[in-house]
């Protein structure tokens, strides 16, 4: 995948992979009580947040998946190459990075709003990289696989495309097209015309029967 593509789609899924490991940062620091504390007061919006970004990431799978699969079915093959994907650690670094950007400064937002004291530096470390570190790690893999794969199919579908140009069938139209001699015509029309004059009367035919 190319970097200009590639960027939008590492930062999406970083914004995104952010709100999972929120929740998993909250699970392991109060267990239990994780639901109410992350769904009551200043963190009163986090649910319906963290259900928008877990169905826009399965939406976005959805999405690559189709492609993928769609590559596959107008090739009648899987793609026999596959681009050079992101390095592993590359991703992890800069997925994690930003996830933990992400829930620091989610955190201080919330604790500004409420009123309520800000946990120190540390502490939001430690949290934040128990909670983003292993969505960090399982999205660099999920994203090298897709990136990869993605380009490829792109790659199939344009050269089909270009393979096979679109073009437009004309339907044969049939015209009739009279070839009799326009003198000809007009000389059965008229020794039509003169032939009935000369038959003697309906009359005297059924006259004579």
């Amino acid at each position: 995948m190319t970097a200009k593509r590639a960027w939008p789609a590492v930062l999406g899924l970083a914004a995104l992979g952010s709100q999972a490991g929120h929740l998993l940062a909250y699970q392991l620091r109060f267990g239990a009580a994780a639901q109410h504390v992350q769904s009551t007061g200043a963190h009163g919006y986090f649910p319906l947040m963290a259900k928008t970004s877990l169905g826009a990431v399965g939406a976005a799978l959805v999405a690559c998946l189709l492609l993928i699969g769609l590559a596959r079915v107008l090739t009648g093959r899987a793609s026999s190459r596959t681009a050079a994907g992101p390095p592993y650690l590359g991703l992890l670094a800069i997925l994690f990075t930003i996830q933990l950007a992400c829930f620091v400064g989610q955190e201080i937002g919330e604790a500004l709003l409420a009123g309520a004291p800000v946990d120190s530096a540390p502490h939001l470390v430690l949290w934040g990289t128990l909670g983003q570190l292993p969505v960090a790690a399982l999205a660099a893999v999920a994203l090298g696989w897709l990136a990869r794969r993605y380009e490829s199919a792109v790659s199939d579908i344009r050269a089909l495309l270009n393979a096979r140009p679109w073009s437009i069938p004309l339907a044969n139209v049939a015209l009739p097209v009279w070839v009799t001699p326009a003198g000809a015509f007009l000389l059965s029309q008229v020794a039509g015309a003169s032939l009935a004059k000369r038959g003697p009367p309906i009359s005297s035919r059924f006259s004579s029967n």
